[in-house]
């Protein structure tokens, strides 16, 4: 079988493992070191590998997996990147050793979550940015204040300055005695 992109490829075994009845995890991917583009993809059931020990042999505890169970399940296929630029399927393991789901609504689910999740990321970014923009309208608010502030008080401190010295001039004036001349 061959495919004109890893996506339709991907969205293939995707859609053949919700017909059968498993979910698909991600088991490998191949990279050019020259230009990082993806040569090879493999996919398989999610059930494939084993569940690990919580017991860790040297050391404490180590954290369970948070998916389900692990059944060393080998259903996996393999697409290749051809120099056609076409992806080609090269290996195919259909047997399961596990039994199959047959209701959809499990995977239903699942996309139903993963979409809820994608939907409150948006909405997390995008109060987020909000925060960030009235954090810097807070900040420049307060830059603001504290310039009008010292503007203030240069202004209070020049009042008061007047003041003295229009008290000192009229007190000087007050005590001034007639008929005696300033010394």
């Amino acid at each position: 079988m061959e495919y004109d992109s890893e996506d339709n490829a991907r969205r293939f075994y995707y859609e053949y493992a919700r017909r059968m009845g498993f979910m698909v995890c991600i088991m490998q991917g191949r990279r050019s070191e020259i230009d990082g583009k993806t040569l090879a993809r493999r996919l398989g059931c999610n059930t494939q590998g084993f569940s690990t020990s919580t017991k860790g042999k040297i050391g404490p505890e180590r954290m369970p997996r948070p998916s389900g169970p692990r059944e060393g399940c080998k259903a996996n296929v393999l697409f290749k990147l051809e120099k056609s630029g076409k992806w080609i399927v090269t290996r195919l393991v259909k047997e399961h050793n596990h039994p199959l789901v047959v209701n959809g609504s499990e995977f239903a689910n699942t996309r139903d979550k993963d979409k809820k999740i994608q939907e409150l990321t948006k909405e997390l970014q995008h109060q987020e940015e909000l925060c960030a923009a009235y954090r810097e309208k807070i900040v420049n608010l307060l830059a603001r204040i504290e310039t009008r502030a010292d503007h203030l008080s240069e202004k209070v401190l020049a009042i008061i300055e007047d003041a003295k010295k229009a008290d000192t001039e009229a007190l000087t004036e007050a005590l001034k005695l007639p008929g005696t001349t300033p010394a």
